[in-house]
């Protein structure tokens, strides 16, 4: 059987980790990895032929796509994945100059639209899709300070700005008084010469709605919950399961996705108020870190990604709910934060250890430590501080 060449970018990242597995296993695939250092989570895997190290696409862009370029010739590539969204963008953006070969994504105008967080929030005015009150700035003498109430908060439009070649990495920032804001202000160059929204403060929690799509049409729907985050307030799942899908936030994630004919991954983010409202925060249009969960589930969004090039993938009906994801590292980093803060009792702390150590064998995996592929994990494991 002649094998398809498949080149997965960002090899540092646990969901390239879980495309290299997902696609390797495949009789019919074969996979090469690639990031910046010298070697990488993803290309410690046995399901990884090569690993190919190559330029930082953050650093300079015309050398990396050169260097793509090149690769692709040489090692006869067909399909390209991105799971970052620097390297994501760029290829996107530059596809027309790449020879040809498979890249699962929609055009580069809509990509950018999706991202840039002030062009989506319009959209989704349109679409009545919930969104937090926001004024759009262009700089910051367009706020109007009589309806800008504390907390808010600061968001840029974009998350990663393109400077002289080189990528510029903005941040979404929570403001709970004036002194506070007009610093940022002053002294973010993001804010300062660059797109940003001030937004209504949502006191809630984060969900997701996770999304393929093959030329305008919806294939296939995913949830999860997080369990475990580092930092415990918030932030990287290290644990995580399997949910029913929200009826009225996959709605509101279809009528986004559909408007733009959207072709790909995604995963669209919302904020859930007291009252039930889902606020749309933004749409990541890449693969996201606990991609492994889903696969385990059921929804194989790696492998809709590959098919969907090819040939019309068919609707998927649903998944497995109350699938564990545990990110090993990352749950011991939980628990060491949790021991060393001194605003948590000793009862708590016991409690935190106790919930660490509970096993569960029914339905639960690791992401990174599995039997038939530990390699990545002794390269975690060498590489953990």
């Amino acid at each position: 059987m002649e094998k398809t060449a498949v080149l997965i970018f960002d090899a540092a990242q646990r969901s390239a980790l879980a495309a290299t597995r997902a696609l390797g296993k495949r009789k019919d695939i074969i996979v090469y990895t690639t990031d910046s250092t010298e070697s990488a989570l993803a290309g410690c895997s046995r399901y990884t032929t090569k690993y190919l190290q190559g330029p930082d696409p953050s650093a300079d862009t015309a050398e990396f796509l050169k260097w793509v370029n090149s690769t692709v010739r040489k090692y006869e590539i067909d399909f390209l994945l991105p799971v970052t969204e620097v390297t994501s963008r760029t290829l996107v953006e530059h596809r027309d100059s790449l020879p040809p070969c498979k890249l699962p994504f929609s055009d580069f105008k809509t990509l950018l639209d999706l991202s840039n967080k002030t062009a989506l929030t319009q959209l989704a005015q349109r679409l009545n899709v919930p969104v937090p009150f926001s004024q759009y700035c262009e700089s910051p003498a367009d706020i109007d300070w009589q309806q800008v109430t504390f907390p808010c908060v600061l968001k840029p439009a974009l998350s990663k700005v393109l400077v002289n070649n080189q990528w510029l990495e903005t941040q979404v920032h929570i403001v709970d008084t004036q002194q506070q804001m007009e610093e940022l202000l002053n002294h973010k160059e993001y804010l300062l010469h660059y797109p940003f929204m001030v937004q209504q403060y949502i006191d809630g929690q984060g969900a997701g709605i996770f999304c393929y799509y093959q030329n305008g049409e919806a294939k296939a729907f995913f949830a999860h919950k997080r369990l475990r985050e580092k930092p415990p307030s918030g932030g990287v799942s290290v644990l995580s399961e399997s949910a029913p899908v929200n009826p009225l936030m996959k709605q509101h994630a279809k009528a986004l996705l559909d408007n733009v004919n959207w072709h790909g991954a995604a995963m669209v983010e919302f904020k859930v108020a007291s009252d039930g409202t889902p606020y749309l925060m933004e749409i990541n249009t890449r693969l996201w870190g606990s991609l492994q969960l889903s696969i385990d589930a059921g929804v194989n969004f790696p492998a809709l990604l590959f098919d969907g090039e090819y040939q019309q993938v068919t609707p998927l009906a649903g998944f497995t709910e109350g699938v564990q994801l545990r990110w090993l590292l990352g749950d011991l980093d939980n628990l060491y934060l949790q021991l060393k803060d001194s605003k948590s009792s000793w009862g708590q702390k016991l409690a935190a250890i106790g919930q660490f150590l509970k096993p569960n064998f029914s339905n639960r995996k690791h992401e990174v430590n599995r039997l038939d592929d530990m390699g990545p994990f002794w390269f975690e494991l060498k590489h953990y501080r």
